[in-house]
C-alpha cells in the first residue's frame, strides 16, 4: 500500500492531472502485486463506470447547464437581491442566498463559485469590496450547494457506499439552511466591520416584491421538492431523477419561459460533455485505486488502528474529520469521496454512526478543499476571476472558514440536525 500511495503523491506532486495519477497508481500496484492478473486493472476501470446509480451524476450534470442556458439563473440573482439586497454587505448577502437556492440547480459547489463570480464579482468591486474579499465571499458560500440537493458529492457517496441516495438528499436540507444562516451572520458582522453598506437606492421589500420574485421563481424553487418527492414515493430512482430534471430544464426553458433557442440548447450540451467527460475520467480510473485499497485491507486497518486510539466515538469522529480535512487540501473532492468513501463507512459503522449523518458531514467537510490551499480548485479559479492572488482570497477567507468548522461541530455534536427529515420522511 505504501507503493500505491507514494506513487499517487509523486505523480501530483510532478503536476500530472490528478485523474492520470490515480490511474497510474493504481496500474503501479497490479503490477507490483504478482497475486493479480494484469487485465483486473483494465476491468476494474471499465466496472466502475457500469453503475446505474452512477448515471444520475452526469444527468444532473446537463440539467445543471440546461438551467443556466434557460433564464433560471439570472431569475434567482434578481429574487437574491429583493430578498437581501437591503442588508449589510449587500451583493455578499446575494451571494448567500443565491448559493442556497443554486443547491436545487447546478450541484456543484465549484461551479456556484465560479457563476457567482462572474455575475457578482465585477459590481463588487465597482461597490467597493476588496477583491480577495469577493473571491473569499462567493467561493465559501458555495459550499451550501454541497448540501440543498441534488448534490453531487451525495450521489457519490451514497452509490459508493450503498447509502440511500434519497435519504441524504433530505438529510442535507436543514443543514444546509443552517450553513446558510450562519454564513449570513458571517457576512452581516465582516461587512459591518469593513463599511460594506447596501447602496442608498435600494430599499427593504415589501411583502408584494417578495411574493412576485417568488411566483417568477417558483419554478425552480419546487424543483428540489419534487425531486424528494418523487424518490420518497418510489417515483423515480436517482438516476431516473436525473433524467427528469434534464427533461423539466427543457421544458421549463422551451415552453415556459421561452428562452431556450437552439444555440443555448447545443451550448448547454457542449459544455455538459466537456465537464461529464472529466468526472467520468476520474471516476474510471479511480476503479484499479479502489480495488488496491480493498485488497490491502485499508479500511480495516484504519479502524483498527483508530479504535486502538480511543473508544470515544466523538473523539474518533473528530480524528476522522481532520484527516478528511487534510485530504480535501491536497486531493480534489470527487477523488476524495470516491477514495475514502469506502475506507470509512466500516469505521463508522463499528462507532455506530448513521451513515447518513457521517455523509452528510464528509461531503461538507470534502468540499471545503475546494477553496483551502495548496490545491483548492475553486480558490484559484475564483481568485483568477476576481483579480486577486490566492493567498489573498484565503486570508479574507478565515471568519468563513470558522463559520464551516462551527457548522460541522454541531453537526457532529447534535445528529439530530441531520437525520430528523430523513427519519421523518422515509421513518
Amino acid at each position: 500500500m505504501l507503493l500505491l500511495v507514494g506513487v499517487f503523491l509523486v505523480l501530483l506532486f510532478l503536476g500530472m492531472p490528478v485523474a492520470f495519477a490515480i490511474g497510474l497508481a493504481g496500474f503501479a500496484f497490479m503490477l507490483a502485486t504478482p497475486n493479480i492478473p494484469i487485465s483486473i486493472s483494465v476491468q476494474r476501470i471499465v466496472a466502475q463506470t457500469q453503475s446505474f446509480t452512477l448515471l444520475a451524476i452526469p444527468l444532473f450534470i446537463f440539467a445543471g447547464n440546461l438551467m443556466n442556458a434557460t433564464g433560471i439563473t439570472a431569475r434567482l440573482v434578481k429574487l437574491s437581491r429583493v430578498l437581501v439586497g437591503h442588508l449589510p454587505g449587500s451583493l455578499a448577502q446575494v451571494s448567500v442566498i443565491l448559493s442556497t437556492l443554486m443547491g436545487g440547480v447546478s450541484g456543484s459547489a465549484n461551479a456556484d463559485a465560479v457563476m457567482e463570480c462572474r455575475i457578482l464579482g465585477p459590481e463588487m468591486i465597482k461597490q467597493g469590496y476588496s477583491r480577495g474579499y469577493g473571491a473569499a465571499v462567493n467561493g465559501l458560500t458555495a459550499m451550501i450547494t454541497c448540501t440543498i440537493p441534488p448534490s453531487m458529492g451525495f450521489i457519490i457517496y451514497g452509490s459508493v457506499g450503498e447509502v440511500s441516495i434519497g435519504r441524504l438528499f433530505v438529510g442535507g436540507i436543514i443543514p444546509g439552511l443552517l450553513l446558510m444562516a450562519m454564513m449570513m451572520l458571517t457576512v452581516n458582522f465582516t461587512a459591518k466591520r469593513r463599511g460594506y453598506v447596501a447602496p442608498k437606492d435600494v430599499r427593504k421589500p415589501n411583502a408584494r416584491e417578495i411574493v412576485s420574485a417568488l411566483w417568477e421563481n417558483i419554478f425552480a424553487l419546487i424543483f428540489p421538492i419534487i425531486l424528494i418527492v418523487g424518490i420518497r414515493f418510489g417515483l423515480f430512482t436517482p438516476s431516473e431523477a436525473g433524467a427528469f430534471a434534464a427533461g423539466y430544464a427543457i421544458f421549463v426553458g422551451a415552453f415556459i419561459y421561452g428562452e431556450m433557442t437552439w444555440k443555448s440548447f447545443l451550448e448547454a450540451v457542449e459544455q455538459s460533455a466537456v465537464d461529464i467527460g472529466v468526472l467520468m475520467l476520474i471516476l474510471g480510473l479511480s476503479g484499479t485505486f479502489g480495488y488496491a485499497i480493498v485488497y490491502g485491507r485499508v479500511p480495516q486497518t484504519i479502524a483498527e488502528f483508530l479504535i486502538g486510539i480511543t473508544s470515544n466515538s466523538y473523539l474518533l469522529f473528530f480524528l476522522i474529520i481532520l484527516l478528511l480535512i487534510m485530504a480535501g487540501m491536497f486531493v480534489e473532492t470527487t477523488v476524495c469521496a470516491m477514495l475514502l468513501t469506502p475506507v470509512f463507512i466500516p469505521v463508522i459503522s463499528r462507532l455506530g454512526i448513521d451513515p447518513v449523518h457521517f455523509g452528510v458531514i464528509m461531503m461538507t467537510t470534502l468540499t471545503a478543499g475546494i477553496m483551502t490551499p495548496p490545491v483548492g480548485v475553486a480558490l484559484y479559479s475564483t481568485s483568477e476571476i476576481m483579480g486577486c492572488t490566492p493567498q489573498e482570497t484565503a486570508r479574507e477567507a478565515i471568519p468563513f472558514y470558522l463559520t464551516l468548522l462551527a457548522l460541522v461541530i454541531v453537526l457532529v455534536l447534535f445528529p439530530g440536525i441531520v437525520l430528523f427529515l430523513p427519519n421523518l420522511v422515509f421513518g
